[in-house]
């Protein structure tokens, strides 16, 4: 029987810190959710690409973008800006770096469960 459940981002079930970003992930409804926040500066290729241990994410994304602007490079070459309001699906291998002064605030439906673990 499923149930009904309600969470809040601000009291996640796990955190995960990396230089320049936090995620915070709550386990609901037999998923996961995650809330990426991005810091001015902050790049996969330089901040995560070490912990992963791969060369592009891996991690595929179904992404809400809350705030701030990021710039996404796919492996195939593939570029675009994505900023507050917008909504992104992004499979695997990309990079991908905020833009400008203000963080990135994103909500992410999938791929999140994997993003930075350790």
């Amino acid at each position: 029987m499923v149930k009904a459940e309600r969470k809040d981002l601000s009291s996640p079930d796990e955190v995960r810190t990396f230089e320049k970003g936090k995620l915070d992930l709550v386990k609901i409804g037999g998923g996961v959710v995650g809330r990426l926040t991005l810091e001015p500066g902050w790049r996969w290729s330089q901040h995560v690409k070490p912990t992963a241990g791969t060369e592009w994410c891996e991690a595929p994304h179904f992404q809400y973008h809350v705030s701030g602007r990021i710039h996404v490079v796919m492996s195939d070459g593939t570029e675009f800006e994505v900023g507050a309001g917008e909504i992104t699906a992004l499979p695997q291998g990309h990079d991908a770096w905020v833009v400008g002064d203000e963080p990135v605030v994103l909500i992410d439906w999938a791929g999140a469960s994997n993003y930075a673990k350790r």
